[in-house]
């Protein structure tokens, strides 16, 4: 009992695998990441059939232990399970080829954005304003607290002239 996918929907994997695979052109963004998003549902397809293959299997061993012949009936179990499975490993590694690909592509258009902003006039004069507000701030800050601790210093002394100022006779 095989649970394969139909011929059509092989060929298109594989064909979009390929294509996908050789293609060293960079697509926009929004593209790859659809991409990717296609390519993630593969997967989740194949690690379904991965799994319902290893149900089978299991299945199979447990019946196995009801035979006569256990060991014959375990190997053939086995090779069954194995003519299942290794197609979709195989389809499976291609697709994480396609899948780190398409993400060192994503991570490096976002790298260069990145590198663009940080080169472009707007972003530079952005951060010599956000320094320039910085140092404000800080003088400011210095400021004050310079200024209070004058206040602190001069308090003894104002308190004299405060008290000599308002004594009523």
């Amino acid at each position: 009992m095989r649970i394969f996918l139909p011929l059509k929907s092989k060929f298109f994997t594989v064909f979009f695998l390929l294509v996908s695979a050789i293609s060293g052109v960079t697509l926009a963004t929004p593209a790859e990441e659809l991409e990717l998003e296609q390519l993630d549902r593969i997967e989740r397809d194949l690690e379904l059939q991965r799994d319902w293959a290893k149900y089978r299997w299991g299945k199979a061993q447990t019946d196995c232990y009801q035979n006569y012949w256990v060991d014959y009936c375990l190997r053939s179990a086995r090779a069954q399970y194995r003519k299942e499975i290794d197609p979709i490993g195989e389809q499976e590694r291609a697709l994480h080829e396609v899948q780190r690909t398409l993400r060192k592509s994503i991570k490096d258009q976002k790298d260069q954005k990145r590198a663009a902003e940080r080169v472009s006039p707007e972003k530079s004069a952005e951060r010599a304003d956000n320094q320039r507000d910085f140092e404000q701030k800080q003088k400011a800050s210095a400021a004050r607290a310079a200024d209070l601790e004058q206040r602190r210093k001069d308090a003894p002394k104002r308190a004299q002239e405060n008290k000599a100022g308002t004594q009523l006779d």
